[in-house]
């Protein structure tokens, strides 16, 4: 499947080794089965998570499920010359792609999935949520919640 270039260009930037000429690496962790996509994360970006994963104490069951959602329950790649990814029939079966693929984009990572689980999973929760705003609230509003906001 081809990787739209934006995205294609957050990959490039997350990844230390990356120079003109190569192919950009990845991780997608596809998780347990409750994940029901594919989150693509940078190298930098996986990184990070490896780190507050390693600042867990040993021995500790939030490690261990954290390292195996996350260092087991992954696939490790890169983009090939024609900016395109191969996705292992295992992946692909997990979230049931069959033909095309929905990108969604959340900073350094990016989801793949199948459009119509992505209709019925993440676009109806966001419908649910926004029902239960009272209708004279914008959401942006919720930006100014934020620290130094």
């Amino acid at each position: 499947m081809s990787i739209p270039a934006s995205f294609r260009r957050v990959l490039e930037a997350g990844d230390p080794n990356f120079t003109e000429g190569l192919n950009p690496e990845l991780v997608i962790v596809y998780g347990d089965s409750r994940r029901k996509y594919l989150e693509c994360y940078t190298v930098q970006a996986i990184e990070e998570v490896d780190e507050k994963i390693e600042a867990l104490p040993r021995g500790s069951v939030e490690r261990k499920m954290l390292q195996r959602l996350f260092n087991t329950q992954s696939h490790a790649t890169s983009v090939d010359e024609t900016g395109r990814l191969v996705l292992p029939a295992k992946l692909r079966d997990k979230i049931g792609l069959t033909s095309e693929a929905l990108f969604t984009g959340a900073g350094d990572t990016f989801q793949i999935w199948e459009p119509s689980t992505y209709e019925s999973e993440e676009l109806a929760a966001t419908e649910e949520w926004l029902g239960e705003l009272p209708d004279d609230v914008d959401p942006l509003i919720f930006l100014d919640q934020q620290p130094g906001g």
